[in-house]
């Protein structure tokens, strides 16, 4: 009887001592890219990492290409809890924080390495501390994408030549208005919709990164790719505040390592495909069009007064900005 009971008391003493972490997870990440892009790059790494230093306690299922939703529609669930990661571009997040306005503002970056720097550094850190407020968490910055002009034959050297293009762009007021800025007809459209219309005449031109151009095979139905520099829209890692509450600190730590490996892997997955992108364009005959920057440039002082009359909150993220790359 009492080896009975010594040998209750050493299992009782096991499983008080067994730690939280030793319990398995299971977290969903989604995103509406390709499985080419920097999101399922950044996706992939971080289920890579995490089930590695976990010993595979922590798996990660990936839902690319819109499985779950659009952006806006996944954030939200990030936000309630029915989702646990997006990786998601930062425009979506602007309804629900709208200090992060501030990205939609025409060429406040020159470069994607600049706009790297000040995400990787403390101002994208102090934008991240935003988020446990709406009950999300920002693991991580990835790398801005550097949005370009595709027209579907109409040649853009400079920004006059902007004057009543019918373009798409997306539905963010900083996109709109530094486009209409440009004289151009930002046009209301679901993406979705934009490969027909290109290929019909019912728009002009649309926006985005060498790399969906090519992944969304907008390569088909364009003939010039201009490179105006206009946005350099970062991506972001978010995953749910309550989701991340209720792992373990074990896992909590993990999941933080494994954001910081995803974070360089993706950015350096997307500066490669970035050349690569634009070189397989060369091939394909597509026009690239360096235009005269300094047309598009001079327009943006006039856009950034008229968003911060509608959003003043991005003011002091602007001149924290404009002082780091030395605006």
């Amino acid at each position: 009887m009492r080896k009975f009971r010594l040998s209750c008391l050493a299992v009782a003493g096991y499983l008080v001592s067994v730690p939280a972490s030793a319990q398995s997870v299971e977290l969903n990440v989604g995103h509406v890219l390709t499985t080419s892009s920097h999101y399922h790059a950044a996706a992939a790494k971080l289920a890579e990492v995490a089930a590695a230093k976990s010993n595979g306690q922590i798996k990660i299922n990936i839902f690319p290409g819109a499985q779950l939703g659009g952006e806006v529609k996944q954030i939200q669930s990030v936000r309630t809890g029915t989702q646990d990661i997006v990786v998601t571009g930062e425009a979506p997040v602007e309804n629900t924080v709208k200090d992060f306005t501030v990205f939609s503002f025409p060429y406040i970056f020159k470069s994607i390495d600049q706009a790297n720097s000040v995400l990787q550094g403390p101002i994208g850190r102090e934008m991240l501390d935003l988020l446990p407020r709406y009950n999300l968490v920002g693991l991580g910055f990835i790398s801005a994408l550097e949005r370009n002009i595709f027209t579907n034959g109409k040649v853009v050297k400079s920004a006059a030549d902007m004057k009543g293009l019918k373009i798409r762009v997306i539905q963010g007021p900083g996109y709109v208005k530094a486009y209409e800025a440009l004289g151009a007809q930002p046009t209301p459209m679901a993406y979705t919709e934009l490969y027909v219309a290109l290929q019909n005449g019912a728009v002009d031109a649309a926006e985005n990164s060498p790399d969906v151009f090519l992944q969304d095979r907008f390569i088909e139905v364009s003939k010039t790719y201009v490179l105006a520099k206009v946005m350099y829209m970062p991506g972001v890692i978010i995953m749910s505040k309550s989701k991340l509450d209720s792992l373990s600190p074990e896992h909590q730590k993990i999941m933080q390592e494994a954001s910081a490996e995803a974070v360089v892997f993706a950015n350096a997955h997307y500066k490669k495909d970035y050349e690569a992108s634009l070189e397989t364009m060369r091939k394909s005959k597509i026009e690239i069009i360096e235009p005269d920057l300094e047309s598009f440039r001079a327009t943006a002082p006039q856009t950034h007064v008229a968003l911060l009359k509608e959003f003043p909150m991005a003011k002091p993220w602007l001149e924290k900005i404009q002082a780091a790359t030395g605006k």
